[in-house]
């Protein structure tokens, strides 16, 4: 049986509703931190640039994406919905995560993505930032995995 999904809606052309949906479930799923599932979200054929790297096909996401999370510990992830046209989508986002040593950091991006018509995402690219913060100047404390409902996101947050 064929686990790869050959569609993820929403699907393009995207209106307020649909765009804002698709930003939820991208925060979601990389919630999870489980760098195969995330990779479905992506055509099979996905450029992305994450920072400084170029990475081309979803073994390439997963491998990224390990190494990432790897690093990365206690990740906590919020994006928001910042614009949308048919088949595009730009968010701004921020995620907390420490390292081996302790030090915790808050990380400020902008993503844009393009999407192919059968709702999975062709093109990824994103500017991101890591800021050292002290541990109590922390905001996402929710139990890893999905952030709940009540939580407030990042104009809520000040962010």
């Amino acid at each position: 049986m064929n686990t790869i999904p050959e569609s993820r809606p929403p699907f393009p052309p995207f209106t307020r509703e649909t765009a804002m949906q698709k930003v939820r479930k991208a925060e979601d799923a990389w919630n999870t931190r489980d760098p195969v599932a995330v990779s479905l979200a992506y055509t099979p054929d996905t450029t992305w640039r994450n920072r400084a790297e170029f990475l081309s096909g979803r073994a390439d996401v997963v491998a990224f994406l390990t190494r990432k999370w790897a690093k990365e510990l206690d990740y906590r992830l919020i994006k928001e919905l910042w614009a949308f046209t048919e088949n595009r989508i730009a968010v701004r986002f921020a995620y907390e995560w420490r390292d081996d040593s302790g030090q915790w950091y808050r990380a400020y991006g902008n993503e844009n993505w393009e999407f192919a018509p059968n709702g999975l995402m062709h093109r990824r690219i994103a500017s991101i930032n890591d800021m050292p913060i002290k541990t109590e100047d922390r905001k996402y404390f929710w139990p890893q995995g999905r952030r709940p409902d009540d939580h407030p996101g990042l104009s809520d947050l000040g962010l």
